[in-house]
């Protein structure tokens, strides 16, 4: 282990696995260690066994529940988008081929204490029973506003120069009504507050087309996709692409203490008495807690269910957004559901997550709206942790540090953290100009 790397990664959560892997594909000399025995970090997968340890303090689960091995339950759930930017990420280290993923069933939205499908382009508008006949055409020729909108040619734009205008003067000239502007906002653009609405209209736009462009993708009732058996095999794959490229993977590496030197740059780890040295340091927030700090709590509940989530056409995997308006809220909930159709569960269960950045201490409480649509429940499970965020220099002290996953049900977020983080470490843009039908047979299976 007394060897130099050009990179050392502490912990193997999903993001730093990623920057691990491009970081090798790069060229770079990288050593990846954990603390833990398992691969995932906070992103890993359990089994039952395992997820009934750490959230109720032993291991005997009912047997009505089914084979503990039968189980992956994913700590933090997220879908991916179709044409999204992990997906071509995933398509550019060609980790796809160690991957197997499938359509989502469903993508609902919570509106006026009902679940509507979500609509996303002009003609689902005119179906929808979301709005009434007036905004229905209202709505249909916004959505088809975006649909031809296209950056390189001017005359899509209508005149309107998106990167000035706010979204919520783009919005206003079709006079849209508040309900429609917010499904619109948290469901298809996946803004998590309405912040976004007096900023840019040109970020908005894009995201609500890409929203649109994948789920014309695989022809099914949501723009997103997810790994057979779950999150656990990202970590792994990206693990594996890295020792491909010459990566060392090191787990179960008690204490992984980061060195520094008088000038306080990180210049090496040290476990069970032999350091190694790097040139720059990249990890999660609990391998440094001093250069971070607490930016806000997730609160979620994880429920086993025998059934699907209620008035979601049966949908086996479906996400559902409840936009902070509708609940009274400072930002979104989010219910995410898999079954046995995605192999994260035996036979006849569903797994669903309700989560929500906590506004106050009384989960249960607090995530009652979302966890009152999921109807009889076999088991739940509370949990509540904390978030945090880098507060160091990277330029003065090399240390890259990730934050903490969000309560979002979707990868936008998670990946454009990766991405930023790449840029700072390698002063370069990651390209992401891909083939996405590379990303496609695995999909259809």
């Amino acid at each position: 282990m007394d060897e130099e790397y050009d990179v050392i990664v502490l912990g193997t959560g999903l993001k730093e696995c990623i920057l691990s892997g491009l970081l090798s594909v790069d060229g770079l000399k990288v050593l990846h260690m954990d603390r833990n025995d398992y691969y995932g970090g906070e992103s890993t997968s359990l089994n039952l066994n395992q997820l009934w340890k750490r959230l109720r303090g032993d291991d005997k689960p009912p047997e009505s529940l089914g084979p503990s091995k039968e189980y992956n339950v994913d700590m933090i759930p997220k879908f991916m988008m179709a044409n999204g930017a992990l997906v071509r990420v995933l398509i550019r280290t060609n980790v796809t081929q160690y991957l197997n993923f499938k359509a989502v069933d469903g993508s609902f939205v919570y509106n006026k204490k009902k679940i509507y499908k979500v609509p996303a382009n002009d003609v689902e508008a005119l179906k929808s029973t979301l709005m009434g006949l007036f905004e229905k055409r209202r709505a249909r020729k916004f959505f088809i506003y975006v649909q031809d909108y296209e950056e390189n040619d001017p005359k899509s734009h209508e005149g309107l120069d998106l990167n000035k205008i706010t979204a919520r003067e783009l919005i206003s000239k079709y006079g849209l009504e508040d309900d429609t502007v917010d499904f619109l906002g948290h469901a298809l653009a996946l803004y998590k507050d309405d912040s976004y609405l007096d900023e840019p209209a040109m970020n908005t736009v894009k995201r609500m087309k890409l929203y649109a462009e994948s789920l014309a993708r695989f022809q099914s009732g949501s723009p997103y996709i997810y790994p057979l058996y779950g999150l656990g095999e990202l970590p792994q794959g990206f693990a594996r692409l890295s020792a491909v490229y010459g990566g060392t993977y090191m787990l179960n590496k008690p204490e992984c203490k980061v060195e520094f030197d008088n000038n306080g740059k990180a210049y090496g780890v040290t476990s069970e008495g032999e350091t190694a040295k790097c040139k720059k340091l990249v990890c999660d927030p609990s391998y440094l807690p001093d250069k971070v700090q607490k930016v806000g709590r997730v609160a979620r509940a994880i429920c086993i269910m025998s059934h699907p989530i209620p008035d979601t056409n049966d949908s086996h995997s479906v996400q559902l957004i409840l936009p902070q308006k509708q609940l009274g809220r400072k930002s979104d909930m989010y219910l995410f559901c898999c079954s046995y159709s995605h192999n994260v569960a035996p036979k006849g269960k569903y797994i669903a997550f309700v989560s929500a950045e906590a506004e106050t201490d009384n989960p249960e409480t607090e995530l009652k709206p979302g966890i009152d649509l999921l109807g009889p429940v076999d088991e739940t499970f509370f949990d509540i942790y904390d978030r945090y965020e880098p507060i160091n220099k990277p330029e003065e002290d090399n240390c890259f540090i990730s934050t903490s996953y969000d309560s979002t049900t979707h990868f936008e977020s998670t990946v454009q953290d990766v991405l930023t983080m790449y840029r700072k470490i390698t002063g370069k843009e990651l390209n992401l100009s891909v083939d996405l039908s590379a990303a496609s047979a695995a999909s259809e299976e």
